[in-house]
Protein backbone atom coordinates (compact mmCIF):
# COMPACT_ATOMS: atom_id res chain seq x y z
CA UNK A 1 0.00 0.00 0.00
CA UNK A 2 1.60 3.47 -0.95
CA UNK A 3 2.72 5.44 2.17
CA UNK A 4 0.66 8.82 2.69
CA UNK A 5 1.64 11.90 5.25
CA UNK A 6 -1.29 13.60 7.00
CA UNK A 7 0.17 17.11 7.67
CA UNK A 8 -2.03 19.13 10.04
CA UNK A 9 -2.03 23.07 9.70
CA UNK A 10 0.54 23.58 12.80
CA UNK A 11 3.29 21.41 11.03
CA UNK A 12 2.69 18.08 13.10
CA UNK A 13 2.84 14.76 10.43
CA UNK A 14 1.28 11.64 11.22
CA UNK A 15 2.25 8.92 8.76
CA UNK A 16 -0.25 5.88 7.25
CA UNK A 17 -0.85 3.60 4.42
CA UNK A 18 -3.65 4.04 1.62
CA UNK A 19 -6.28 1.49 1.55
CA UNK A 20 -8.91 3.69 -0.70
CA UNK A 21 -8.90 5.88 -3.75
CA UNK A 22 -5.32 7.46 -3.80
CA UNK A 23 -5.53 11.34 -4.25
CA UNK A 24 -3.97 14.33 -2.03
CA UNK A 25 -6.66 15.87 -0.45
CA UNK A 26 -7.57 18.42 2.29
CA UNK A 27 -10.20 19.59 4.77
CA UNK A 28 -10.87 20.02 8.62
CA UNK A 29 -9.30 17.07 10.74
CA UNK A 30 -12.37 15.82 13.50
CA UNK A 31 -12.52 12.50 15.10
CA UNK A 32 -15.39 10.83 16.24
CA UNK A 33 -15.41 8.04 18.78
CA UNK A 34 -18.37 5.62 17.64
CA UNK A 35 -17.26 2.14 17.99
CA UNK A 36 -19.45 1.41 14.42
CA UNK A 37 -21.35 3.24 11.74
CA UNK A 38 -18.50 4.31 9.40
CA UNK A 39 -21.32 3.66 6.17
CA UNK A 40 -23.37 6.08 7.77
CA UNK A 41 -21.13 8.19 9.15
CA UNK A 42 -19.27 8.69 5.74
CA UNK A 43 -22.73 9.10 3.99
CA UNK A 44 -23.68 11.99 6.00
CA UNK A 45 -23.34 14.62 4.25
CA UNK A 46 -22.70 16.98 7.43
CA UNK A 47 -18.98 15.97 7.22
CA UNK A 48 -18.92 17.31 3.55
CA UNK A 49 -15.06 18.88 3.72
CA UNK A 50 -14.06 16.74 6.64
CA UNK A 51 -11.43 14.49 6.98
CA UNK A 52 -12.91 11.88 9.43
CA UNK A 53 -10.71 9.95 12.09
CA UNK A 54 -12.28 7.53 13.80
CA UNK A 55 -10.99 6.40 17.43
CA UNK A 56 -12.18 3.06 17.32
CA UNK A 57 -9.40 0.92 16.53
CA UNK A 58 -10.46 -1.09 14.48
CA UNK A 59 -12.76 -0.72 11.14
CA UNK A 60 -13.65 -2.01 8.01
CA UNK A 61 -14.70 -6.25 9.56
CA UNK A 62 -18.43 -5.59 8.64
CA UNK A 63 -17.55 -4.50 4.68
CA UNK A 64 -20.14 -2.19 3.20
CA UNK A 65 -23.73 -2.70 2.85
CA UNK A 66 -25.11 -2.46 -0.72
CA UNK A 67 -25.71 0.96 -2.07
CA UNK A 68 -29.34 -0.01 -2.89
CA UNK A 69 -32.85 2.63 -2.95
CA UNK A 70 -36.16 1.96 -2.03
CA UNK A 71 -39.10 2.88 -3.99
CA UNK A 72 -39.66 5.93 -1.61
CA UNK A 73 -36.47 7.36 -3.32
CA UNK A 74 -34.56 6.90 -0.14
CA UNK A 75 -30.94 4.39 0.25
CA UNK A 76 -31.74 1.00 2.35
CA UNK A 77 -28.57 1.20 4.28
CA UNK A 78 -26.86 4.88 3.94
CA UNK A 79 -27.71 8.16 4.67
CA UNK A 80 -27.58 10.10 1.58
CA UNK A 81 -26.79 9.21 -2.45
CA UNK A 82 -22.73 9.11 -2.13
CA UNK A 83 -19.95 10.02 0.63
CA UNK A 84 -19.87 12.98 1.67
CA UNK A 85 -16.43 12.98 3.82
CA UNK A 86 -13.23 13.96 2.27
CA UNK A 87 -11.44 11.62 3.55
CA UNK A 88 -11.37 8.65 6.59
CA UNK A 89 -8.37 7.89 8.82
CA UNK A 90 -8.08 4.93 10.96
CA UNK A 91 -5.80 3.52 13.03
CA UNK A 92 -6.22 -0.60 11.71
CA UNK A 93 -8.15 -1.40 8.71
CA UNK A 94 -9.48 -4.90 8.45
CA UNK A 95 -8.48 -5.90 4.36
CA UNK A 96 -11.01 -9.33 5.10
CA UNK A 97 -14.41 -8.49 6.22
CA UNK A 98 -17.29 -10.97 7.12
CA UNK A 99 -21.38 -9.54 7.76
CA UNK A 100 -24.71 -11.25 6.29
CA UNK A 101 -25.60 -7.98 4.66
CA UNK A 102 -22.06 -7.01 3.18
CA UNK A 103 -21.29 -6.79 -0.29
CA UNK A 104 -17.87 -4.99 -0.34
CA UNK A 105 -14.98 -4.30 1.57
CA UNK A 106 -14.64 -0.35 2.42
CA UNK A 107 -11.42 0.12 0.62
CA UNK A 108 -12.95 -0.87 -2.86
CA UNK A 109 -16.02 1.27 -1.74
CA UNK A 110 -13.60 4.25 -1.30
CA UNK A 111 -11.72 3.35 -4.09
CA UNK A 112 -14.90 3.36 -6.39
CA UNK A 113 -16.49 6.48 -4.87
CA UNK A 114 -12.62 8.31 -5.01
CA UNK A 115 -12.19 8.99 -1.40
CA UNK A 116 -8.99 8.68 0.37
CA UNK A 117 -8.77 6.18 3.49
CA UNK A 118 -5.28 5.75 5.84
CA UNK A 119 -4.37 3.66 8.26
CA UNK A 120 -1.71 2.57 10.40
CA UNK A 121 -2.41 6.23 12.26
CA UNK A 122 -1.72 7.22 15.83
CA UNK A 123 -5.59 7.42 15.99
CA UNK A 124 -4.98 7.99 19.65
CA UNK A 125 -2.60 10.39 19.69
CA UNK A 126 -3.66 12.13 16.83
CA UNK A 127 -6.87 12.40 18.85
CA UNK A 128 -4.96 13.63 22.00
CA UNK A 129 -4.06 16.58 19.63
CA UNK A 130 -6.83 17.71 18.59
CA UNK A 131 -8.88 17.46 22.48
CA UNK A 132 -6.05 19.67 23.35
CA UNK A 133 -5.56 22.28 20.11
CA UNK A 134 -8.96 21.73 18.92
CA UNK A 135 -9.96 21.23 15.39
CA UNK A 136 -7.60 22.28 12.38
CA UNK A 137 -6.74 21.75 9.24
CA UNK A 138 -5.28 19.35 7.77
CA UNK A 139 -3.73 17.50 4.07
CA UNK A 140 -2.80 14.15 3.21
CA UNK A 141 0.14 13.87 0.90
CA UNK A 142 1.07 10.51 -1.09
CA UNK A 143 4.12 9.64 -1.57
CA UNK A 144 5.41 10.52 -5.44
CA UNK A 145 2.32 12.93 -5.45
CA UNK A 146 2.25 16.45 -5.31
CA UNK A 147 0.01 18.84 -2.88
CA UNK A 148 -2.20 20.14 -5.48
CA UNK A 149 -6.05 19.00 -4.87
CA UNK A 150 -9.36 21.21 -5.28
CA UNK A 151 -11.67 18.90 -6.74
CA UNK A 152 -15.03 20.77 -6.32
CA UNK A 153 -17.31 17.70 -6.47
CA UNK A 154 -16.03 16.12 -3.38
CA UNK A 155 -15.87 19.70 -1.50
CA UNK A 156 -12.93 19.90 -0.78
CA UNK A 157 -10.53 22.56 -0.20
CA UNK A 158 -7.44 23.38 -2.08
CA UNK A 159 -4.39 22.04 -0.37
CA UNK A 160 -2.09 24.82 -1.89
CA UNK A 161 -4.38 26.87 0.47
CA UNK A 162 -4.19 24.62 3.31
CA UNK A 163 -2.48 27.24 5.53
CA UNK A 164 -4.58 30.36 5.06
CA UNK A 165 -8.56 28.77 4.11
CA UNK A 166 -10.48 28.12 6.55
CA UNK A 167 -13.18 25.57 6.91
CA UNK A 168 -15.68 28.28 8.61
CA UNK A 169 -15.22 30.13 5.09
CA UNK A 170 -17.13 27.97 2.62
CA UNK A 171 -20.99 27.81 2.69
CA UNK A 172 -20.83 24.11 2.47
CA UNK A 173 -24.48 23.89 3.33
CA UNK A 174 -25.36 25.37 0.24
CA UNK A 175 -22.25 22.61 -2.02
CA UNK A 176 -24.81 19.35 -0.32
CA UNK A 177 -28.51 20.41 -0.27
CA UNK A 178 -30.76 19.87 -2.89
CA UNK A 179 -31.29 21.94 -5.94
CA UNK A 180 -34.82 21.44 -6.29
CA UNK A 181 -38.28 20.66 -4.44
CA UNK A 182 -38.33 16.70 -4.05
CA UNK A 183 -41.78 15.31 -2.32
CA UNK A 184 -42.12 12.23 -0.01
CA UNK A 185 -44.98 10.21 0.73
CA UNK A 186 -47.30 12.41 -1.28
CA UNK A 187 -51.12 12.65 -0.45
CA UNK A 188 -50.87 11.09 2.93
CA UNK A 189 -52.68 13.59 4.46
CA UNK A 190 -50.38 16.37 6.64
CA UNK A 191 -47.68 18.16 4.99
CA UNK A 192 -44.07 19.03 6.29
CA UNK A 193 -41.58 21.07 4.17
CA UNK A 194 -38.35 20.45 4.98
CA UNK A 195 -35.64 22.71 4.36
CA UNK A 196 -32.73 20.65 3.59
CA UNK A 197 -29.38 21.56 4.97
CA UNK A 198 -28.00 17.95 4.27
CA UNK A 199 -30.31 16.38 5.32
CA UNK A 200 -29.68 12.82 6.67
CA UNK A 201 -32.01 9.83 5.02
CA UNK A 202 -33.61 8.46 8.12
CA UNK A 203 -34.73 12.06 9.23
CA UNK A 204 -36.83 11.81 6.13
CA UNK A 205 -37.78 8.10 6.68
CA UNK A 206 -38.49 8.97 10.90
CA UNK A 207 -41.59 11.66 9.20
CA UNK A 208 -42.97 10.05 6.41
CA UNK A 209 -42.75 6.84 8.88
CA UNK A 210 -45.58 8.68 11.24
CA UNK A 211 -47.77 9.26 8.15
CA UNK A 212 -46.82 12.80 6.65
CA UNK A 213 -45.81 14.11 3.29
CA UNK A 214 -42.56 15.62 3.21
CA UNK A 215 -41.46 17.97 1.02
CA UNK A 216 -38.15 18.47 0.33
CA UNK A 217 -36.90 22.02 -0.15
CA UNK A 218 -33.07 23.71 -0.97
CA UNK A 219 -31.16 25.27 2.10
CA UNK A 220 -32.34 28.87 1.10
CA UNK A 221 -36.06 27.78 -0.52
CA UNK A 222 -38.75 30.60 0.07
CA UNK A 223 -41.56 27.89 1.37
CA UNK A 224 -43.04 31.16 3.43
CA UNK A 225 -46.18 30.89 0.50
CA UNK A 226 -46.76 27.45 0.28
CA UNK A 227 -49.24 25.25 2.02
CA UNK A 228 -48.15 22.70 4.98
CA UNK A 229 -48.87 21.88 8.24
CA UNK A 230 -45.33 22.21 9.96
CA UNK A 231 -41.74 23.19 9.37
CA UNK A 232 -38.37 20.98 9.60
CA UNK A 233 -35.24 22.04 10.07
CA UNK A 234 -32.74 19.70 9.15
CA UNK A 235 -28.89 18.94 9.86
CA UNK A 236 -26.24 19.95 7.72
CA UNK A 237 -22.28 20.42 7.61
CA UNK A 238 -20.37 24.10 8.17
CA UNK A 239 -21.09 27.48 9.88
CA UNK A 240 -24.81 28.36 10.43
CA UNK A 241 -23.03 31.82 10.30
CA UNK A 242 -23.15 31.43 6.51
CA UNK A 243 -26.45 30.41 5.87
CA UNK A 244 -28.27 34.00 6.06
CA UNK A 245 -30.55 33.29 3.86
CA UNK A 246 -32.06 30.57 5.63
CA UNK A 247 -32.52 32.47 8.63
CA UNK A 248 -34.17 35.30 6.60
CA UNK A 249 -36.66 32.90 5.41
CA UNK A 250 -37.11 31.53 8.57
CA UNK A 251 -37.52 34.85 10.44
CA UNK A 252 -40.07 35.80 7.76
CA UNK A 253 -41.91 32.70 8.29
CA UNK A 254 -41.82 32.43 12.15
CA UNK A 255 -43.32 36.46 12.11
CA UNK A 256 -46.84 35.35 9.51
CA UNK A 257 -47.17 32.23 11.37
CA UNK A 258 -46.94 30.24 14.69
CA UNK A 259 -46.97 26.43 12.80
CA UNK A 260 -45.12 24.15 14.07
CA UNK A 261 -41.53 24.13 14.00
CA UNK A 262 -38.42 21.69 14.75
CA UNK A 263 -34.92 21.30 13.85
CA UNK A 264 -32.18 18.88 14.13
CA UNK A 265 -28.56 19.40 14.35
CA UNK A 266 -28.30 22.55 12.05
CA UNK A 267 -31.83 23.06 12.23
CA UNK A 268 -30.95 23.81 15.87
CA UNK A 269 -28.83 27.09 15.27
CA UNK A 270 -30.85 28.12 12.53
CA UNK A 271 -33.90 27.91 14.56
CA UNK A 272 -31.52 29.71 17.67
CA UNK A 273 -30.15 32.23 15.26
CA UNK A 274 -33.94 33.44 13.52
CA UNK A 275 -34.57 33.91 17.69
CA UNK A 276 -32.21 36.42 18.65
CA UNK A 277 -29.00 33.80 19.30
CA UNK A 278 -25.36 33.81 18.36
CA UNK A 279 -23.40 30.50 17.27
CA UNK A 280 -20.05 29.92 18.32
CA UNK A 281 -17.29 26.95 17.38
CA UNK A 282 -17.06 24.26 19.63
CA UNK A 283 -12.82 23.42 20.17
CA UNK A 284 -13.29 19.81 18.61
CA UNK A 285 -16.87 19.22 18.54
CA UNK A 286 -19.04 16.38 19.53
CA UNK A 287 -18.94 13.35 17.14
CA UNK A 288 -20.37 10.36 18.94
CA UNK A 289 -22.88 7.61 20.17
CA UNK A 290 -22.52 8.52 23.58
CA UNK A 291 -23.02 12.21 24.58
CA UNK A 292 -24.79 12.87 27.39
CA UNK A 293 -27.62 15.52 27.49
CA UNK A 294 -30.49 16.17 30.02
CA UNK A 295 -34.30 17.76 29.65
CA UNK A 296 -34.22 20.79 30.94
CA UNK A 297 -36.24 20.92 34.13
CA UNK A 298 -36.18 17.47 34.72
CA UNK A 299 -33.92 14.70 35.83
CA UNK A 300 -34.69 13.12 32.65
CA UNK A 301 -30.69 12.16 30.57
CA UNK A 302 -30.94 10.49 27.31
CA UNK A 303 -27.34 8.87 25.20
CA UNK A 304 -27.67 10.66 22.39
CA UNK A 305 -25.79 10.39 19.00
CA UNK A 306 -24.22 13.85 17.64
CA UNK A 307 -22.09 15.22 14.56
CA UNK A 308 -21.47 18.87 14.91
CA UNK A 309 -18.51 21.65 15.40
CA UNK A 310 -20.55 24.56 16.29
CA UNK A 311 -23.47 25.47 19.23
CA UNK A 312 -25.84 27.95 20.17
CA UNK A 313 -24.59 30.32 23.19
CA UNK A 314 -28.08 29.76 25.33
CA UNK A 315 -27.14 33.01 26.66
CA UNK A 316 -27.84 35.25 23.82
CA UNK A 317 -31.24 33.48 23.10
CA UNK A 318 -33.93 35.78 22.96
CA UNK A 319 -37.00 36.42 26.09
CA UNK A 320 -38.83 34.43 24.65
CA UNK A 321 -36.84 31.49 24.53
CA UNK A 322 -35.50 28.87 26.65
CA UNK A 323 -33.11 25.56 26.72
CA UNK A 324 -34.32 22.35 25.82
CA UNK A 325 -31.46 19.99 26.46
CA UNK A 326 -28.10 20.65 28.02
CA UNK A 327 -24.97 18.79 27.30
CA UNK A 328 -23.89 16.43 30.68
CA UNK A 329 -20.47 16.66 29.85
CA UNK A 330 -19.39 20.52 29.28
CA UNK A 331 -22.85 22.33 29.81
CA UNK A 332 -23.35 23.04 26.41
CA UNK A 333 -26.56 23.46 24.39
CA UNK A 334 -28.36 20.78 23.18
CA UNK A 335 -31.76 22.33 21.82
CA UNK A 336 -34.21 24.85 22.94
CA UNK A 337 -38.06 25.64 22.53
CA UNK A 338 -40.39 28.97 22.64
CA UNK A 339 -42.26 29.76 25.20
CA UNK A 340 -45.53 30.29 23.90
CA UNK A 341 -45.39 29.07 20.34
CA UNK A 342 -44.93 25.39 19.31
CA UNK A 343 -40.92 25.46 17.98
CA UNK A 344 -38.38 23.44 19.17
CA UNK A 345 -35.01 21.58 18.57
CA UNK A 346 -32.12 19.66 19.00
CA UNK A 347 -28.36 19.73 18.87
CA UNK A 348 -27.94 16.27 18.68
CA UNK A 349 -29.83 13.46 16.47
CA UNK A 350 -33.17 11.89 17.86
CA UNK A 351 -32.70 9.37 14.38
CA UNK A 352 -29.86 8.40 15.27
CA UNK A 353 -28.56 5.95 12.28
CA UNK A 354 -25.93 5.22 13.36
CA UNK A 355 -26.46 5.24 17.47
CA UNK A 356 -28.95 4.97 20.02
CA UNK A 357 -32.48 6.08 19.50
CA UNK A 358 -33.69 6.95 23.05
CA UNK A 359 -34.82 10.50 22.09
CA UNK A 360 -37.08 9.46 18.62
CA UNK A 361 -40.09 10.98 20.56
CA UNK A 362 -39.12 14.27 19.49
CA UNK A 363 -40.41 13.23 16.10
CA UNK A 364 -43.68 11.93 18.03
CA UNK A 365 -43.47 15.72 19.32
CA UNK A 366 -43.58 17.24 16.50
CA UNK A 367 -46.46 15.31 14.71
CA UNK A 368 -48.19 15.79 17.88
CA UNK A 369 -47.88 19.98 17.59
CA UNK A 370 -48.90 19.77 13.88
Amino acid sequence: MKKVTLRLSDGTEFHGESFGYEAPVAGEVVFNTAMMGYPESLTDPSYAGQLMVLTYPLVGNYGVPPFTFENNGLPTFMESDKIYASAIIVSDYSEKHSHWNATESLGDWLKREKVPGVTGIDTRALTKLLRTHGVMMGQLLFEDAGPACCDSSKGSVCCDAIATQSYGDINWVARVSCKEVIRYNEGAGRKVVLVDCGVKANIIRCLINRGVEVIRVPWNYDYTDMTFDGLFLANGPGDPDTCVEAVEVLKKQMSMSRKPICGICMGNQLLAKAGGARIYKLKYGHRSHNQPVREVGTNRCYVTSQNHGYAVDAATLGRDWRELFVNMNDGSNEGIRHTVNPWFSSQFHPEACSGPVDTEFMFDRFIDSL
